[in-house]
């Protein structure tokens, strides 16, 4: 199973090519056996969440990307299924809001950073500032920034500016005791395709369709050259991205899970000991409950 941590994990930054990923990868597991799989890989992460939770020294950051039905909720939902609500915070970004925009582009993903001794998951990310913002210069009006009042007034230089902003930002997370895990569902075309269509089909579904979504689906090639240009520039040894094959759910959710609990498990995480004077009113304790009787 660690093999998936270092096959999907990018590290030569220089020659990543979205081309070179599969969507479709399973690596040779079988469908029948996930559930039985899933269950094992959550029952352990609970294990390293609740010493993550008791030694409330680190936090961890859980940032999940990808094109529209690519899976994300679903993801989200199964690996953390067997966690401990208490000890996570879920945040899924929508549209920024005129107070955002009032604000610098970190602004509200800084002030939803998971405390200490919990697991942060980010439904979208300050990432979209780099993808939909990339595919539609036009939307970088809306944040007022200074001398930007057209599209051709964006600088040669703004987009390396903004990925060094999040390197930048991201370094102060981990530095300040933030674990940072990024994933991006790799989706194909034509997989997206199939499920677009059964959310038209299925009245079940069909909450969950947006006749945006054929507009977005159009500049998919745009979308991919800005999810490649990010990921390239953005994956680093404390903030990794993980590019995950999307076209079978049950396998992208094998694969998130493994890399989330290789991940815990790499952090060394104890349960805090106490010290004498604290063990000595455990016993104290103990001793007073003890001769209560029954």
């Amino acid at each position: 199973m660690n093999n998936l941590v270092s096959k999907f994990k990018i590290t030569e930054k220089d020659k990543f090519s979205l081309k070179d990923h599969d969507p479709g990868y399973a690596d040779g597991f079988e469908k029948s056996d996930a559930r039985e799989i899933l269950d094992k890989l959550i029952k352990e992460t609970a294990w390293e969440q609740a010493k993550l939770y008791a030694a409330n020294r680190q936090s961890v950051l859980i940032i999940f990307q990808a094109m529209d039905a690519a899976g994300k909720d679903g993801a989200i939902a199964h690996t953390m299924s067997g966690l401990n609500p208490q000890g996570c915070e879920v945040y899924s970004f929508k549209q920024p809001t005129s107070e955002d925009y009032e604000r610098d582009f970190l602004w509200r993903h800084h002030k939803a950073m998971p405390e200490r001794g919990r697991i942060g998951i980010h439904n979208r990310s300050h990432y979209e500032y780099v993808l939909i913002t990339k595919v539609h210069p036009e939307l970088l009006l809306k944040e007022q920034l200074p001398a930007i009042n057209d599209v051709k007034d964006i600088p040669k230089g703004f987009w390396a500016d903004r990925y060094e902003s999040i390197q930048t930002f991201e370094k102060h997370l981990s530095e300040t005791g933030t674990v940072i895990i990024k994933f991006f569902l790799h989706l194909s075309k034509d997989e997206q395709k199939k499920r677009f269509l059964k959310r038209i089909e299925d009245s079940r579904r069909n909450w969950k369709f947006s006749s945006g979504d054929i507009a977005e689906r159009k500049c998919w090639d745009d979308y991919m050259d800005a999810y490649e240009k990010a990921i390239r520039e953005t994956s680093t040894k404390n903030a990794p991205w993980y590019v995950v094959p999307a076209d079978k759910k049950w396998f992208t959710r094998i694969a998130i899970s493994t890399i989330i609990l290789e991940t815990l498990k790499g952090l060394d995480l104890k349960f805090p000991v106490l010290d004498k004077d604290e063990m000595d009113k455990l016993e104290e304790a103990k001793k007073v409950l003890t001769d209560e009787g029954d």
